[in-house]
């Protein structure tokens, strides 16, 4: 059985630093990147390629709502300075 092979979109290279030209594929539970410039190869078993998810301000948790502090205000009138 042949895994299709497939071109990772956006990817560069990290050894000649070449854009598009990465293609990854799964076999037996390893996943493999080629660069097909140069002869970059690397594998990485599955489980341990779950990335993780950046934390932005969609998926932080909401800070608290201020406390109701009650200040006074001191309302001046500019025509008696």
């Amino acid at each position: 059985m042949n895994t299709p092979k497939r071109f990772i979109a956006g990817a560069i290279c990290p050894r000649c630093a070449e854009m598009d030209r990465i293609r990854s594929w799964e076999h037996n539970g390893v996943r493999y990147q080629q660069c097909v410039s140069c002869d970059f190869f690397d594998q990485k078993a599955i489980e341990e390629d779950t990335p993780t998810e950046l934390e932005t301000r969609v998926n932080r948790p909401s800070p608290e709502p201020p406390k109701d502090e009650l200040q006074t205000v001191k309302i001046l009138d500019p025509r008696k300075s």
